[in-house]
């Protein structure tokens, strides 16, 4: 079984900024590019913060209203000076949370979520900057067609790995829902085969009605013999 790692889905030509890059160059940076982010790099390329639309909003959250209406959005002195700023280097938030190329679709997901971030820089071993990746990025996984899922359960989960005969399991993919029916020659391998199917790159999710041929699930353990027994 190969996983799509972060190489596969990341956009390797990354537009970026300087910490003295202006504000309005940071804008236009969006604008001409059609992107919402950018990184942030030193004088080695390597991320040191991300600028987002977010960012740049916030200096126009801050304003009064004109009329008087509204005395503009209160902040914490720190986010104050970043919606002040007139650089990346002061808009930005740092440090930037990253990626390795080599990572699993779901270990970059896992990074985002535990950070509450949309987009990563990937770096290199050195930390330069080499690529970025977004959800929707990581999210083209979920585009694999059902019959190339399928034939990566039957052929790599079930034949290569598992080691089954052909008949054993019918396997059927739905919009990337699995459903397993069959019978297993012993019932240990049913969890098993669940969870590798899940780990198959595009699945949504497993259903199986599998039956089994030998329960070897309650074994009972043999009882401790007394020292000296025997003897």
């Amino acid at each position: 079984m190969r996983h799509r790692c972060v190489h596969d889905v990341m956009t390797q030509e990354v537009v970026t900024a300087r910490p003295d890059t202006p504000f309005k160059e940071v804008a236009l940076l969006f604008h001409r590019n059609d992107i919402t982010a950018v990184p942030v790099v030193d004088e080695q390329d390597r991320p040191i913060g991300m600028v987002s639309e977010a960012d740049l909003i916030r200096k126009e959250a801050v304003l009064p209203d004109p009329e008087g209406r509204h005395p503009g959005l209160r902040l914490k002195p720190a986010d104050r000076a970043r919606a002040e700023a007139e650089t990346a280097g002061g808009l930005m938030t740092s440090p930037a949370v990253s990626a390795r190329a080599g990572w699993t679709i779901g270990e970059a997901a896992r990074q985002m979520d535990r950070h509450r971030v949309k987009r990563l820089p990937v770096v290199d071993e050195a930390g330069r900057l080499v690529g970025i990746v977004s959800r929707r990025d990581l999210l083209q996984v979920f585009l694999r067609h059902d019959g190339a899922i399928r034939e990566e359960i039957v052929h790599d989960v079930l034949g290569r790995t598992l080691w089954l005969a052909p008949d054993d399991v019918e396997v059927a993919v739905h919009d990337g829902v699995v459903t397993l029916t069959g019978r297993l020659p012993r019932r240990s391998l049913i969890p098993i085969a669940e969870q590798l199917c899940r780990a198959v790159d595009g699945v949504v999710a497993v259903h199986q009605t599998l039956d089994w041929a030998e329960d070897d699930t309650d074994v009972p353990l043999e009882k401790p013999r007394a020292y000296g027994a025997g003897r």
